[in-house]
């Protein structure tokens, strides 16, 4: 059985460990790997939002700057632009919190503003040193999502041994750089970051082997939606990649996942729901 926590932040508190939580996906971005323009209008992005709460998203993740392999980085002021008109409507609309998906403080600290309570960042802390005090001073909470190298090469990083080992060891040395900012341990999850500074075969080997940073002990987040080591053995169909997706949503939550991040709520809740089931039975 997956260990209980409390997930705290600025005006909500979730309980995690029974119930596999669902975050939404909104990019509103137009260079996403799989939406990629799909939802930059902001009313689109917004129409959306609203969509993902009714389908059973548990969390709403919005991302103004796509981190898919090969992108470019965008300004913070054109990642502002895009994410915080949408966060100001989303969150006076939504029961649910809402997720800042970046590694900048200027964005984390205006996205805070407008209504959003977590910060979900793929850098772990590495990126942007303000960062921390952002998320410290506004008790906001924190996703720290293991990666390496810098913004423009976390997508060609080399292979490691043990990837395992290697995320373990990353995420602890990002808890650590939290715990020195003063960030409560009760405001943050960590993300093994399947798929970043991973090729296929490393993101298998993560997967399979999820329970091990379960010792870490703190709630764990995997994001495995849509993502290229899926595409590595499936043909590029939405189909195939559903279906590929709902699998490693499954082998995650046995695995110890407590939050799934996804772009299909609505087929995603029944994965993870008929998977609760089997886990109590």
């Amino acid at each position: 059985m997956r260990q209980r926590f409390t997930w705290r932040m600025q005006r909500t508190k979730l309980e995690l460990g029974d119930r596999t939580l669902i975050m939404g996906i909104l990019n509103v971005t137009p260079d996403s790997f799989s939406d990629g323009g799909l939802f930059l209008d902001p009313n689109k992005a917004i129409d959306h939002g609203r969509r993902l709460e009714l389908e059973g998203a548990d969390i709403l993740d919005i991302g103004g700057e796509s981190s898919r392999p090969g992108n470019q980085p965008v300004s913070p002021e054109e990642e502002l632009r895009r994410v915080i008109p949408v966060i100001e409507v989303l969150s006076r609309d939504l029961r649910i919190p809402i997720s800042i998906d970046t590694y900048r403080a200027s964005v984390a600290q205006k996205a805070i503003e407008a209504g959003a309570q977590i910060v979900n960042d793929i850098s772990g802390l590495r990126y942007d040193p303000d960062l921390a005090r952002v998320v410290q001073s506004s008790g906001a909470g924190l996703v720290l999502m293991h990666s390496r190298g810098l913004r423009q090469e976390i997508h060609r990083q080399p292979a490691t041994e043990d990837p395992v080992q290697t995320a373990v060891d990353g995420l602890r040395e990002a808890l650590n750089a939290a715990r020195a900012a003063g960030i409560e341990p009760s405001s943050i999850v960590i993300d093994p970051g399947i798929g970043f500074s991973k090729d296929a075969a490393a993101s298998f080997n993560v997967l399979k082997r999820l329970g091990v940073f379960s010792k870490l002990q703190y709630p764990i987040l995997v994001g495995t939606s849509r993502k290229s080591f899926i595409r590595a053995l499936i043909q590029n169909s939405p189909e195939s990649l559903l279906l590929g997706t709902a699998a490693s949503v499954a082998a995650s939550i046995v695995g110890g996942a407590h939050i799934i991040r996804v772009h299909e709520v609505r087929q995603m809740r029944v994965v993870a729901d008929v998977t609760d089931r089997i886990l109590v039975a």
